[in-house]
């Protein structure tokens, strides 16, 4: 278990990878606030097992490849939720 301080900065990073992700898809989700930050943090658990399974590690600065791994899983977390809870026509 992380200490609180990891905790909030998951969620605070959750939350803008979320964003990102819906930013990154062509319109409009029906995804709510919430939602979007837990998908966002699911996508960044996801990024950041792959970027290390990839052999990344700690770096000086912003890990870009973690951040375009984690977007991206966020992104497909949020097309899958799309997807299950879709209305049939």
């Amino acid at each position: 278990m992380g200490t609180l301080g990891a905790i909030i900065g998951t969620i605070i990073f959750g939350a803008v990878i979320g964003m990102l992700a819906r930013l990154a898809l062509p319109g409009k989700q029906q995804v709510s606030a919430l939602l979007t930050v837990a998908l966002g943090v699911a996508g960044a658990l996801i990024g950041s097992a792959v970027w290390e399974a990839l052999g990344g590690g700690p770096t000086r600065g912003i890990d870009w490849i973690r951040w375009f791994i984690s977007i991206a899983a966020a992104a497909a977390l949020v097309i899958g939720y799309e997807k299950v809870t879709a209305k049939k026509a």
